[in-house]
């Protein structure tokens, strides 16, 4: 099994602050898409640290902490469903990815994407194919953008209580299908994706 630092390792001599990119809640139906970035100093890592949806929850809450607590530096951007719906889910990614770069200090000088996305910035970048499973940066990336992303979801499913969000996180279950039947669509869901749309359009 190869390491999550082999990419790391190819880069780091070149380029000292490498950051991780990922983004959570693409293929949701409802809440925004967050993206998370994340830089390590060279040779520090946090044990367990893998794609994100190969975790537990627990593991999730536990190893988002390590991850704030050892990253040089990490930021998270996220774009909301009305903008998806302007501007279509991967543009969105995008943004929020620019968004979390933004708030990162130092600034990095070599970007891991998550997938095959091309960002629109000067900074030198590789898009790495299922790169939360290959590289320790976007792991980490992966699990900042998921744990953040999941908490947001909680929290809506206090103001709207009868749909569900903490279960599902937004995502297309039956139990979202039902609650979507009964009560309605939310200004939170995502009007633009097919589901919503044969359900309310």
């Amino acid at each position: 099994m190869s390491s999550l630092l082999d990419w790391e390792n190819r880069f780091w001599d070149k380029y000292p602050y490498i950051a991780g990119l990922d983004e959570a809640g693409r293929g949701a139906w409802a809440g925004p898409v967050v993206a998370a970035a994340v830089i390590f100093d060279k040779n520090v890592t946090v044990d367990g640290v893998n794609d994100s949806k190969k975790l537990s929850p627990k593991k999730r809450e536990k190893l988002f902490e390590e991850i704030k607590e050892k990253s040089l530096t990490y930021g998270v951007g996220l774009v909301d469903s009305a903008t998806i719906d302007e501007i279509n889910i991967l543009e969105a990614s995008k943004q929020a990815m620019i968004m979390a770069l933004a708030q990162l200090d130092p600034q990095p000088n070599h970007l891991f994407v998550d997938g095959n996305m091309k960002l629109a910035t000067t900074i030198a970048q590789t898009a790495i194919i299922d790169g939360d499973a290959k590289s320790h940066s976007i792991a980490a990336a992966s699990i900042i953008a998921k744990v953040t992303r999941d908490n947001l979801m909680v929290e809506l499913a206090k103001t709207y209580p009868d749909y569900g969000f903490e279960g599902h996180k937004g995502y297309g279950t039956k139990k979202h299908q039902e609650a979507l039947g009964k009560h309605g669509c939310l200004e939170i869901h995502r009007k633009s994706y097919r589901p919503i749309r044969k359900l309310f359009l």
